[in-house]
């Protein structure tokens, strides 16, 4: 009986055997899956990160850009300032003389009526909209 036993108790230790080299393929394919997916989320997230960074490069590009527009802008804003200046002095001491010299000979002067919108050409004719904007969004 005992070599009943035996030949029992081997038979069923070459199962266990059996079940525990199957458990442990089985244990080795899914961590090879799990690495080979970990692998692959790694590839897609530098793919990803090479795009953003792609994309922050245009973006960098497009605000360099409009810094120098705004600033070229700025500079024709601040010249047209001065010659509006200049202008309205002019046209100030235009029509001094002119009063001058309506009141010393006493002729009128016939000048024609010049338009507002010649005179005030910052005046549009539609509204303008305004442009919500910080002095920190042009950092140079």
């Amino acid at each position: 009986m005992a070599s009943a036993k035996q030949l029992m108790s081997s038979g069923s230790d070459a199962k266990v055997d059996e079940r525990k080299r199957k458990r442990m393929e089985s244990n080795r394919e899914s961590a090879k899956r799990s690495r080979m997916r970990k692998h692959q989320r790694l590839e897609e997230l530098m793919s990803e990160k090479a795009q953003l960074q792609n994309q922050n490069d245009l973006c960098d590009e497009r605000i360099a850009s409009v810094e120098r527009n705004y600033c070229v802008l700025d500079a024709e804003n601040n010249v047209m300032r001065a010659q509006l200046t200049e202008l309205t002095e002019r046209l100030d001491s235009l029509n001094s003389l002119t009063r001058f010299w309506v009141d010393a000979t006493g002729f009128p002067v016939d000048i024609p009526e010049i338009l507002d919108t010649l005179l005030e050409p910052w005046q549009l004719p539609c509204p303008i909209q305004p442009i919500d904007a910080s002095s920190d969004m042009f950092q140079f």
